[in-house]
């Protein structure tokens, strides 16, 4: 069911079901996916008697912001803020978070600043807190390849260009980082639609150029960003969940990231899987989620 959540700053749209008194958990998608990533994952969730809220994010599919004032950031900062509204919004002291890409982003903010809110984390790639202040350090080249289109956002033609061809561009970033999943137009289309949305572009944009430092973030939430640029540990149960066919974040990435978790910890490489990981595993992401509730 569509249930649309005013949280100050935005409507919020989000997915619910399961039980209304059941163990709430948050399911979060990234860039240029949309609540439709959890379609398998959610009926699993609510028939084990959990209370599923699967939001879209700013600038995707029928959230909206409620002024037109509001900067549409897509910095990392804001996604946390974001889900910690909705929380407050929906009066939900704690819940299970589960996100990939820029949603894992969202439920790594919250989990390492806000952790009384989180009973868990399950987090598609690892420790998805950026650290800007290295953002301009050179990768391997093999990396540095991998990130084109954040390279292309950062220009004006780039901008054009996500106007002009989103759907386009959002498939081939599918099928670029999901060489494995054989996904039908159908299946995509239902996602692109929530490209439509009026603040997509600038949204996105936003986000690419501002974990750069190549642009200004949302002053309301400078103390956070100052927080995350310390890189916070997460001391919640985590569960971090890895594509082993990931055509942007090698496998290998996650790693590394061992030393930001403080608390339980457990790593899951799938085989066969890329950066979708909801949607191209729905059963190895319930499980996780369900090892925390």
């Amino acid at each position: 069911m569509l249930k649309h959540v005013e949280t100050g700053v935005l409507s919020v749209a989000c997915e619910v079901s399961g039980v209304p008194d059941g163990r709430p958990v948050v399911l979060l998608h990234g860039f240029p996916y949309d609540a439709h990533a959890y379609d398998e994952v959610a009926p699993r969730l609510a028939a084990a008697g959990c209370r599923v809220i699967v939001p879209y994010l700013r600038g995707y599919g029928p959230t909206r912001f409620l002024s037109p004032d509001t900067p549409r950031s897509g910095q990392q900062a804001v996604l946390g803020h974001d889900l910690l509204a909705l929380l407050d919004a929906l009066q939900i002291s704690d819940a299970v978070l589960a996100g990939y890409d820029w949603g894992g982003r969202a439920a790594c903010v919250v989990a390492a600043l806000w952790p009384e809110r989180a009973r868990g984390l399950v987090s598609g790639g690892g420790y998805n807190i950026q650290d800007i202040a290295r953002s301009m350090e050179p990768q391997p080249p093999d990396r540095e390849l991998g990130f084109w289109y954040q390279y292309y956002f950062h220009s004006e033609r780039g901008r054009a260009g996500l106007a002009q061809n989103r759907y386009e561009l959002g498939k081939l970033l599918w099928r670029m980082w999901s060489p494995t999943w054989r996904f039908n137009e159908a299946t995509y289309a239902r996602t692109a639609a929530s490209f439509d949305n009026p603040d997509f572009v600038d949204v996105v944009i936003h986000s690419y150029r501002h974990r750069f430092g190549l642009a200004p973030g949302d002053r309301a939430v400078e103390n956070s960003e100052r927080r995350l640029a310390a890189q916070p540990p997460i001391t919640v149960p985590t569960i971090v969940l890895h594509g082993h066919d990931n055509g942007v974040s090698p496998v290998a990435t996650s790693e590394r990231h061992t030393r930001f978790f403080k608390g339980p910890y457990e790593r899951r490489v799938i085989p066969g899987v890329g950066h979708n990981l909801p949607q191209e595993a729905p059963a190895e992401f319930a499980a996780a989620v369900l090892a925390l509730v």
